[in-house]
């Protein structure tokens, strides 16, 4: 049987000798031990100026042995790297069937102190710790993307934004082709008031991204947000309808936001003099779980207004209930 197999990542071996040995074991090892049956040629993939195994993206069709032999491969050479990571998926018909995350697991110094550092974010009130861990891989090898990505998501945790916002360029500046770092970048962007900045950044993160991955549809959702602050709102509509038709699982970091997505997405439409449909929007945004970043009130005064707009029943009901809650503009709109 014949799957899609999509690979995408970024290795760094530090200097010249590393990466000719690396090469020319992938080559003997392509040849001698898998007959050449695998997806990702070395020609294709080694970039020996920089030192680096570069895979912006790949998308090839393969057997389900193609996909091992080429996974196996790059789980062998990685032993090698010192920083940088590859994603790796098996697809059929649109469905993932197996997905492998492949990245440096060594005694390095800038490997160990790297994966600390990363541990340690996900840890509340560690945030000095994992920086200064971050920062000491840095040290020991310039070149970790993926150290300055993190430092940077550590220093928008603590309102660092300039230094975030030199973290996250650094990275991008080494590995261009990850999708992480524009992300990042672009929500301190967004902290600090420079939108249309952001919408770039989001914009840059989805086309470094693919719709398998979580990172594509928060950058659509977030991009959307930003079209709809500055009043762009066929543009954040467009976002938006995407984001809220996709069937996220619970599992998916995105599920949560499907709620705030559906209130924005009814805003727009709102805006756009599609009542009929804004109505269906904020309907599903009352009754979807989820993140609700404003007050619950607002989700039934605006049913309320798009009830009235699209001259249908029930927006007095909305109203009360908004204004029982405590919204005054819900309040007033009743007074009118």
């Amino acid at each position: 049987m014949v799957y899609k197999s999509i690979f995408s990542g970024h290795l760094e071996f530090g200097n010249q000798k590393s990466i000719d040995r690396i090469q020319a074991l992938y080559a003997h090892r392509a040849e001698n031990y898998y007959r050449n049956q695998i997806l990702l040629k070395p020609e294709e993939i080694f970039n020996m100026e920089a030192t680096t195994l570069e895979i912006p993206r790949h998308i090839g069709q393969g057997t389900e042995k193609d996909w091992k032999n080429t996974v196996n491969m790059l789980q062998y050479i990685v032993q090698y790297a010192i920083a940088g990571d590859i994603s790796c998926w098996r697809v059929d018909e649109g469905r993932v069937v197996e997905h492998i995350h492949i990245e440096p697991q060594g005694d390095k110094t800038a490997i160990q102190e790297f994966i600390k550092g990363r541990e340690m974010v996900e840890e509340t009130g560690m945030e000095q710790e994992a920086k200064e861990a971050l920062s000491r891989a840095i040290e020991k090898f310039e070149r970790h993307a993926k150290a300055y990505e993190r430092r940077g998501f550590v220093n928008y945790q603590l309102h660092n934004f300039k230094d975030a916002l030199y973290d996250y360029s650094k990275s991008i500046d080494i590995n261009p082709a990850a999708a992480e770092p524009y992300l990042g970048r672009g929500f301190v962007k967004m902290a600090m008031g420079d939108l249309a900045g952001a919408i770039a950044d989001f914009e840059k993160t989805a086309q470094q991204s693919i719709p398998l991955q979580s990172i594509y549809w928060k950058a659509r959702r977030v991009k959307g947000e930003c079209h709809l602050k500055l009043q762009q709102y066929d543009k954040a509509a467009f976002e938006l309808k995407f984001f809220t038709q996709r069937p996220f699982t619970p599992d998916n970091s995105n599920f949560k936001w499907r709620k705030m997505a559906f209130f924005n997405y009814g805003k727009a439409q709102l805006e756009l003099g599609q009542f009929k449909d804004s109505v269906q929007s904020f309907a599903k945004a009352i009754s979807t779980d989820g993140i609700a970043l404003v007050d619950p009130a607002e989700f039934l005064l605006y049913r309320g207004i798009a009830l009235k707009k699209a001259g249908q029943n029930g927006y007095m009901e909305d109203w009360q209930a908004a204004a029982q809650q405590g919204s005054e503009r819900a309040a007033e709109l009743l007074n009118q």
